[in-house]
């Protein structure tokens, strides 16, 4: 894919299904804003915002993109970018202050009236239930390592269910749990914070646990045939090498981005050699009686957030294979790409393999593109006008390689680009945009980018030749 020519990407496009769904993607803490209006309690991204060091220029999520005051503003800016779906988060403790105890009506209704002004425009809502804003009570009891987490995650999941089942098709469970377990508890580089190991371990199974315990409410709840699944970061693990080491290092890359998640969901079981390496780690997956059947409910669509892959190596430096620590060394081994401002690869032929492999490991599976994008080092002109052709190609080649796994026999039925806005991008603060839409934060104006014009021709024009 990375040799496709512009020609070639825009034929690969252009076939695209008839019916693809195109759309935008946000989440609520790092749009919203009024962290404490309305009686919403501190999540505990909010307390880690109060860390000091923990977030670039000692950024906070205090007003964001405003979007809680400004949202029909941003509904009729959706529109006007020609996209049909519009992909947002609802913020736990907004909606159920402390994590327990009865729903907050005033913070439902701005998801309620979110619903009606989206469904108003012609937009089809896709709502995430859990961004990572746990509320800071839970945590303070215990986190996602502690089993009683998901089933309050699965409680203000029915609020919320319950109050838009009747005008919302698509449900999200979570999003990247991964990033959830694994940057919160094991590296300290999210919020909680935190670097226990076993504890994340720990995290990944309530994580899991808490979708499977939400998905079977809601799907005993519901109305009517409701779509209702899951968002994954994934990516494609090379190994540097044939050579063992290399190919061992890739194989456990993607068991623990991809196999511990997908196997569960799928096919409820844990993959065997990954069980065997977090035991080698001195990590335990906590599962009880009935949990992998709880955590296998069927998911109507898989959530697929995809931003870069990577290439993996079993040798170390000094052409070691294990560490001090007796355990396999892997790192990460340069695939010679252009890079965004995140220093990600930039990495189409990636997408383009992991979603063929996703289908045939995971048969039977749809899957919808719920997160793809890229920050680059957006320089505005004196009208606010970003020329973001960086994003933009990214945007061509990527879009190409979703078209080059569907013909390849890959069920992806739509693309939601990250993100709408410019926004508060976690603990890089807002250094880094990765928004269609830039954001003058001092002033709170909206400017389409080249990229959002390019993605709104697109939209249109596929769907025009409907």
């Amino acid at each position: 894919m990375s040799t496709t020519s512009v020609s070639g990407a825009a034929d690969l496009i252009a076939g695209l299904p008839a019916d693809f769904r195109w759309g935008v993607a946000t989440s609520a803490y790092q749009i919203e804003g009024a962290i404490a209006e309305d009686g919403r309690t501190p999540s505990i991204w909010d307390t880690y915002c109060d860390t000091p060091g923990a977030i670039d220029n000692g950024d906070v999520g205090d007003v964001a993109c405003d979007h809680y005051h400004r949202m029909p503003e941003d509904v009729a800016l959706i529109k006007s970018l020609g996209m049909d779906t519009y992909r947002f988060s609802v913020a736990w403790p907004r909606v159920q202050p402390h994590g327990k105890g009865p729903v907050n009506p005033a913070g439902l209704a701005f998801y309620d009236k979110l619903v009606d002004e989206l469904l108003a425009q012609g937009i089809d809502p896709w709502v995430t239930l859990y961004h990572w804003d746990l509320p800071q009570e839970l945590e303070d009891a215990g986190g996602w390592p502690n089993r009683d987490t998901a089933y309050r995650f699965a409680d203000y999941s029915m609020m919320v269910f319950d109050a838009l089942k009747d005008r919302v098709n698509t449900w999200t469970t979570l999003n990247e749990p991964w990033c959830s377990a694994m940057l919160g508890y094991a590296y300290g580089a999210h919020a909680p914070g935190r670097r226990e190991f076993p504890r994340a371990i720990e995290a990944v199974h309530h994580l899991l646990l808490g979708h499977g315990l939400a998905t079977t409410r809601m799907r005993e709840a519901s109305p009517r045939k409701l779509d209702i699944g899951i968002t994954l970061n994934v990516a494609t693990a090379y190994p540097a090498s044939d050579a063992a080491p290399d190919v061992d290092a890739a194989r456990r890359a993607d068991g623990m981005g991809r196999r511990i998640y997908l196997d569960p969901l799928v096919h409820g079981h844990y993959p065997a050699d990954v069980v065997a390496d977090l035991a080698a780690e001195g990590a335990e997956l906590p599962i009880q009686k009935g949990d992998l059947e709880l955590i296998a409910a069927p998911i109507d669509v898989l959530g697929v957030n995809y931003y870069f892959s990577q290439k993996f190596s079993g040798f170390d430096e000094d052409g070691k294979t294990t560490t001090d620590d007796g355990l396999p060394v892997s790192r990460t081994i340069p695939l010679n790409k252009p890079r965004t401002a995140m220093d990600w690869e930039i990495v189409p032929e990636g997408f383009t393999d992991l979603l063929v492999s996703i289908a045939k490991d995971y048969p039977g599976l749809p899957m919808v593109i719920t997160e793809n994008g890229s920050a680059f080092e957006d320089t505005p002109d004196e009208n606010g006008f970003v020329a973001d052709e960086g994003r933009t190609a990214y945007f061509t080649s990527h879009l190409a390689a979703v078209a080059e796994a569907i013909n390849q026999g890959a069920d992806i039925r739509g693309y939601l680009a990250w993100s709408l806005l410019d926004n508060f991008e976690w603990a890089y603060g807002y250094v880094k945009r990765f928004g269609i839409v830039r954001v003058d934060y001092d002033t709170q104006v909206r400017t389409p980018k080249q990229s959002a014009l390019y993605l709104k021709e697109i939209a249109e024009r596929h769907r025009s030749n409907r």
